[in-house]
């Protein structure tokens, strides 16, 4: 109960002013299910009212008054409690109220306090039927008032005998310390004491005798006094009942007050609800003039119509109640409004329709004409005459969403036609500049040299010759100049389109419900780039954005324009992919590092799908030249020398690395040096395999030096360890080489040897080789008299000449090969003593040169060959 008590008095009662007097918990005789708490509440405030409040629970237990009524319209109590207890009640206003307690004492209570509100507040106006215990309560009050009487006369004997004060207690003392002898003889003190009382009382009665005429006076006095006192409280009665009707009608006075200041503040409300209504929801006649014309035929009109607009828009979007709809003058003006809106949306749409239609059936100049420079069209004029309408625009988004997301596409379809012819003859523009013809011969210009290729060398392959070199040069800078060209007059062209949609069909401003077909967001493209592109690159989501699907749609044919433009720079010399991937590559990356380059720029994308394109064709033509490396047959007659691959390899990095010299990236081209140069060492090792006139690894030693060469002069990083494999490759070539054509000048005498060393290997005792037939002591003799000097220097003559006929004079290895001959024939040499010396020890057999013999052999054979 504490708690219910508490709950209504913070939730319900102490916001309204409101003091909880009792609380009672009843339903309507007969619908126990839905229970009520009547509450008897006064106000905190002078006049204070008493109410009688009837409060009601809903499901989240929050307390909602339902009614109130005023307990000065209560007419009269019945508690049906005569015979019986009983939990019923009514209570009688207008109507009567029936209502059962929940409990029998709560009934009790609550009609007890009804009963004393009644007579502080109401001078017992209530009538109270069926409550005994209201009349035992009066007779119980009166003898509790007795009662009470009684208790203070009691009160006041004992309070008779009361405690000295110190003056008192001062006065005693001083007594005491006058009689203080007498004091210390208790009994003479005690006869002294009653000897002064006695003394004092006859002169008390002596005082009364004698004043015994003024007591009579004071009491007639006192007489008076209690007549005049009893007049005065039957006067103070009338009084008590005049100011109980004045009270009765000072409250009366005060209700009527209080209905007078609500009439006043309903009617002051009313005026400003009024003036609310007839000031917002006003729209001039002008305004309505102009939205009902709709003439945007001049900049003032279009002026005129915007604030018609915008001022219509400000009444629409008033919040009013929803009452404030049902009346018959708010209804028709929201009529009104909504008709105009509508009228002059279609209006509006209708004249933007018909701009755009105008704009896309505009007529492009005649590629016939003259031309002096390349220039991409211009659409300043178009957006200028747009320009005006993007405050109706604005509005026609907030007004009529769907109608707004019809438009762009719309505008779309239009500007594409006019967009494909421009677009179309600026990229006949170009392709007239890049091949120097007209568009009769564009044709003729492209498929003339492929059939000329065809028939003189394969497609990949580069020219020879220094001046073939420099005319591919020549045209790979025309190609970038022309591509470079092509790419600055498309980024304004695609910059200010984009930024004109942006701001003309409010697409920055979370334009996400714009509605393109998802068809045409697939003309942009679909590719998405590796982590190694451009920032410019976007991911398919991005791709997805409302700025992007539009302007795929208006420019749906400069993909496929600007594809067949770089299939024409490819075909102009076989590694146009070359410049192509350069001018591309770094073109983006300046347009991404300009301020006036959009994040989001539609040409961004578009260039980074053409940079993926780039890359796909110059890979393919580097696999196709990688192909034709490792497939080519090496020409049955030939008799050494560089290898074609290895020159077309050569002269293809030469080419690459001028192109590549000023371009911000080169990881394309570092993979496809990496795979040219796996190609070319592939084909070195294919010839292992082949039937050539000419040793093999002669030919694979000059080709391996010749790349090393060549890569330590260009010094390219991606390549250092190719560079290694290539001089590794070239020693072992080399060494084997030598240690094949070492074995002729003395072939009888290594033959024998290396018997010797088999034997030794498998196990027989080299003092004992000498005991085999086939290696005795006399077979060696044998051997070492077909060896004289004079038969060794001849042999080590012809071996020169073999070898300066055979090894290729740009490499200039003869000196490196020879030297490399006279270190293994002098290792040879020490070999063959140290076996006969262990082998055959004792024997005196030696060989008929010497080492000095062999040095002089050597020297001058090098010195007659200078």
């Amino acid at each position: 109960m504490a708690s219910l008590w508490s709950s209504l008095e913070k939730d319900v009662f102490n916001p309204q002013k409101k003091r909880l007097l009792e609380t009672i918990r009843v339903w309507k005789t007969g619908k126990k299910k839905k229970m009520s708490i009547l509450c008897v509440v006064v106000d905190t405030f002078r006049p204070m009212q008493p109410f009688l409040v009837k409060v009601k629970v809903d499901r989240g237990e929050q307390y909602k008054i339902a009614y109130r009524w005023p307990l000065a319209e209560l007419k009269l109590v019945d508690g049906k409690t005569l015979n019986q207890a009983s939990l019923d009640f009514d209570l009688q206003f207008d109507k009567v109220y029936k209502w059962t307690a929940s409990s029998f004492d709560e009934k009790k209570t609550f009609i007890r306090c009804l009963w004393k509100l009644n007579h502080r507040f109401l001078a017992s106006s209530v009538t109270f039927v069926n409550v005994p215990s209201c009349a035992a309560e009066g007779r119980q009050r009166s003898q509790e008032d007795r009662k009470d009487t009684e208790e203070t006369e009691s009160q006041e004997e004992l309070s008779a005998y009361q405690e000295m004060t110190p003056k008192e207690a001062a006065d005693v003392l001083k007594l005491m310390e006058e009689y203080e002898p007498l004091v210390n003889n208790s009994v003479a003190f005690a006869e002294q004491l009653s000897n002064d009382l006695q003394v004092l009382d006859e002169a008390n009665l002596r005082a009364i005798i004698s004043s015994e005429k003024r007591v009579t006076q004071l009491m007639s006095s006192i007489d008076e006094a209690l007549a005049e006192v009893a007049r005065v409280e039957e006067t103070l009665q009338i009084y008590d009942e005049l100011l109980g009707s004045v009270k009765q009608e000072m409250d009366h006075i005060y209700q009527e007050n209080s209905l007078l200041h609500r009439i006043n503040s309903n009617k002051t409300r009313l005026m400003d609800e009024i003036l609310f209504l007839t000031t917002h929801l006003n729209l001039s006649r002008e305004h309505c003039d102009a939205l009902s014309r709709a003439d945007l035929s001049s900049p003032s009109k279009v002026k005129a119509c915007i604030a018609a607009a915008e001022a219509l828009s400000g009444c629409m979007n008033i919040q009013i109640q929803p009452g404030y709809r049902k009346m018959q003058s708010v209804a028709e003006q929201l009529i009104m409004f909504e008709t105009l809106k509508q009228n002059f949306e279609n209006a509006f749409i209708g004249h933007i329709t018909s701009i755009f239609e105008l704009q896309g059936n505009a007529q492009v100049p005649a590629l016939g004409q003259p031309i002096d420079k390349l220039s991409a069209p211009s659409h300043g004029h178009h957006h200028k005459e747009l320009v005006p309408y993007t405050p109706l625009m604005a509005w026609l988004r907030n007004a009529n969403p769907v109608l707004f997301c019809d438009l762009p596409k719309v505008y779309a379809q239009n500007l594409s036609r006019l967009y494909d012819r421009e677009i179309k003859a600026f990229f006949e523009q170009a392709k007239t500049f890049l091949l120097g013809r007209r568009k009769g011969s564009l044709q003729e210009s492209l498929e003339k040299p492929m059939a000329m290729g065809s028939r003189q060398q394969s497609r990949w392959s580069l020219p020879g010759g220094r001046e073939g070199q420099e005319d591919t040069l020549d045209k790979g800078n025309v190609i970038k100049q022309m591509l470079e060209q092509v790419l600055r007059e498309l980024q304004p062209l695609c910059t200010v389109e984009q930024q004109f949609i942006e701001q003309f069909f409010q697409l920055s401003q979370g334009a996400a419900d714009l509605q393109v077909p998802e068809a045409s967001a697939t003309k942009g493209g679909e590719s998405m780039a590796s982590p190694e592109d451009p920032p410019c690159t976007k991911p398919r989501s991005q791709l997805e954005e409302p700025t992007t699907r539009l302007l795929s749609e208006i420019f749906g044919c400069l993909e496929s324009e600007l594809r067949g433009f770089l299939d024409v720079c490819n075909k102009v010399h076989p590694f146009s992919c070359l410049q192509v991937l350069v001018t591309l590559s770094d073109s983006i990356f300046e347009m991404w590092g300009s301020s006036s380059a959009l994040p989001s720029s539609f040409l961004n994308t578009l260039l980074g799908n053409m940079l993926l394109l780039a890359k796909s064709s110059f890979n393919k033509s580097i696999g196709t030249l990688c192909k034709e490396i490792e497939e080519a047959k090496m020409p049955s007659k030939m008799k050494g020398g560089i290898l074609p691959s290895v020159s077309r390899f050569e002269e293809f990095v030469n080419l690459s690395e001028e192109v590549f010299r000023t371009a911000r990236r080169r990881g394309e081209l570092d993979k496809a040096h990496l795979r040219l140069a796996g190609s070319v060492f592939s084909s070195i090792n294919s010839l292992s395999s082949a039937n050539l006139k000419v040793n093999t690894d002669m030919v694979m030693m000059e080709n391996f030096h010749h790349i090393h060469c060549f890569l330590c002069k260009k010094k390219i990083h991606c390549l250092e360890g190719k560079k290694r494999e290539a001089k590794q490759r070239y020693s072992e070539h080399m060494e084997k080489y030598v240690i094949k054509y070492l074995g002729q000048p003395l072939e009888k005498l290594n033959h024998f040897f290396e018997g010797v060393k088999a034997r030794v290997a498998q196990g027989v005792k080299e003092e004992e080789v000498s005991f085999q037939l086939a290696y005795s002591k006399q077979e060696l003799r044998k051997v070492i008299e077909k060896y004289p000097g004079k038969e060794v220097k001849r042999a080590l003559e012809t071996l020169y000449r073999k070898i300066h006929k055979y090894l290729s004079p740009e490499e200039n290895l003869l000196p490196v090969v020879w030297h490399a001959m006279e270190q293994e024939f002098i290792r040879q040499y020490q070999e063959f003593e140290d076996l006969i010396q262990r082998c055959y020890a004792g024997s005196g057999i030696a060989m008929d040169f010497t080492m000095e013999d062999l040095l002089s052999y050597f020297n001058s054979i090098t010195l007659s060959n200078m």
